[in-house]
């Protein structure tokens, strides 16, 4: 049975991944923030859950945030199974408004999650998937770490740092043997887009005038598109990692855009093949590819 560690389980996409994977017949490490307070009642349902369909899912605390509870856990996976065959890098949150209102403080709190929780999870449980015949990492990013979406400037900014990170180390752990993809979801009717504090900077706001209030307005469009009968269903990015899992080693792609693509695609592809040549001529690091 192969072992997958997945963060920020309690709700969205990494609710619907835990699932979808451990009746795929996965052992699943459901992390989550707080399992026996806040998230107490989404602990239960996995519990129930895991009991009624004989699923193999462990609830388990996790804060990517935290170097600790970091730390913790992986000595927790480490006694209790001694590898892992995978990490879904799945735990995120979504800064949406004024880019120059967010104070300093504000846009550190959003790279710690996106990014450098991300890191700590990643350094923490690799040595653990090199121990796998088919060890694999899959981050969660965003058709924001390719597009510049306005008012999201620094959520943009926390995922196109996770795609450079995350491309670096596929190249980087091929010899090694262990897989890394990134997952590009459009825009999905999950807790995320509000999942973030408004602006600290009342006086940069001020400046703005009415424009302050464009990033509500676009958060009320998608909203509608959420209600509408077009609504994407974040089913299928559980979907999408299991379709990613389930590749062949060293077969499965550096990017898999999900959804809505906004032309995402398109960019993908030209950009890869620049990509490629600069690893494969320019560097003269054909191996790595």
């Amino acid at each position: 049975m192969k072992k997958v560690l997945i963060t920020g389980s309690s709700s969205g996409f990494g609710y619907l991944t835990t699932l979808t994977l451990a009746r795929k017949g996965y052992k699943v490490w459901a992390t989550m923030r707080d399992p026996n307070g806040k998230n107490y009642e989404k602990r239960k349902e996995f519990e129930v859950l895991a009991k009624d369909e004989n699923l193999a899912i462990t609830v388990a605390e996790l804060d990517v945030t935290s170097d600790v509870s970091v730390k913790e856990l992986t000595t927790k996976i480490t006694r209790e199974d001694g590898s892992l065959d995978a990490l879904i890098n799945n735990a995120g949150v979504m800064y949406v408004g004024i880019t120059e209102a967010y104070s300093l403080e504000q846009v550190q709190e959003q790279f710690d999650t996106n990014f450098f929780g991300v890191l700590r999870t990643t350094k923490a449980f690799l040595p653990l998937i090199k121990k796998s015949m088919d060890g694999v990492i899959i981050n969660i990013s965003s058709l924001a770490g390719r597009l510049v979406f306005p008012y999201f400037g620094v959520y943009c900014a926390s995922k196109f740092a996770l795609e450079a990170y995350t491309e670096s180390l596929r190249y980087e752990l091929k010899p090694l043997s262990v897989d890394v993809s990134i997952l590009e979801p459009g825009p999905f009717p999950t807790s995320l887009l509000h999942s973030g504090p408004k602006e600290d900077d009342e006086t940069a706001l001020d400046t703005y005038g009415e424009m302050r209030m464009v990033p509500s307005a676009m958060l009320q469009s998608f909203g509608e598109l959420f209600k509408s009968d077009d609504a994407p269903n974040p089913q299928e990015i559980a979907d999408s990692v299991l379709e990613v899992l389930q590749t062949e080693k060293g077969k499965r792609p550096i990017r898999k855009v999900t959804g809505i693509d906004y032309g995402t695609n398109e960019l993908n592809n030209s950009i890869g093949r620049i990509q490629e040549n600069h690893v494969k001529n320019n560097l003269q690091m054909g191996h790595l590819i």
